[in-house]
């Protein structure tokens, strides 16, 4: 599990971000034993949608301030479900921002510190089907549940597929650096200008696209996600776990008012 999740969230950045919008944008990419067809006519970049009142959204304190986000239960219900029952159960008070990698993203939502489930957890939780869906993407501000582990044929581990699970804990999106040659070379190889337009302008990970499932999008206090994907860490050889303790103190699921604005 340990090396799925460091393959997943960190090997990927080294990439520089470019080459999963470029495939994707070819309209395919494999994803739990199919393929998720990307039509770019039909795609909706939904998450720079102002939240509509009744939107379910979670409202989450940390050690550094509060950020709140919209949740999509319609794109992927099974995460959603998963992470909305944790958090009225308390599951997430008190957890720990276990990862912080170099301004790009963090790590957040376990009881301890390392990154690692206690042994007393309830495992299931872990083996929730990654959902994707064309119309979700890992721009900044984007939570996304982390993947735990892939279940694989024996054949299946030299051809490639299988399913692919998540559970609890939550990756909080920030941003690769665009530069000008990155920016560049996604404008002259992407199928979908408007979603490499996005991510310049928005920021995020594009190489982190149809990779993890999308469980929300956040809409106040980005400036809280920036800081928890740059605090001082120490490497202990799967994570960079911040040197301070900085915790999620609670998250209370609640729906969008005109008062959230």
């Amino acid at each position: 599990m340990k090396g799925l999740l460091k393959f997943v969230l960190i090997a990927s950045l080294i990439m520089g971000g470019l080459t999963i919008v470029v495939t994707i944008l070819n309209q395919t990419r494999e994803a739990n034993d199919t393929y998720i067809a990307i039509d770019v006519d039909t795609m909706k970049l939904i998450q720079f949608d102002e939240p509509a009142p009744g939107d379910p959204i979670a409202i989450v304190d940390t050690t550094l301030g509060q950020f709140r986000f919209v949740l999509y239960p319609e794109k992927s219900p099974n995460a959603v479900k998963n992470f909305t029952e944790l958090a009225e159960s308390g599951y997430y008070n008190n957890t720990y921002v276990f990862n912080s990698e170099s301004g790009a993203y963090s790590a957040a939502g376990c009881p301890q510190k390392n990154g690692d489930l206690p042994e007393n957890y309830d495992r299931s939780r872990e083996l929730v089907e990654r959902e994707l869906d064309q119309d979700l993407w890992p721009f900044r501000g984007a939570v996304c549940s982390l993947n735990t582990t892939i279940d694989r044929s024996f054949w299946q581990n030299f051809t490639g597929g299988g399913t692919y699970y998540n559970g609890s804990r939550f990756a909080l999106i920030n941003s690769i650096d665009f530069t000008d040659e990155i920016c560049q070379e996604m404008r002259n190889n992407s199928g979908s200008q408007e979603l490499t337009e996005a991510f310049i302008q928005h920021g995020g990970i594009p190489n982190f696209s149809q990779q993890m499932t999308v469980i929300g999008q956040v809409y106040e206090g980005l400036d809280v996600i920036d800081e928890l994907a740059n605090l001082d860490v120490s490497s202990n050889g799967v994570y960079k776990v911040p040197k301070d303790d900085i915790m999620i103190d609670s998250v209370v699921i609640s729906t969008y008012s005109a008062d959230d604005k």
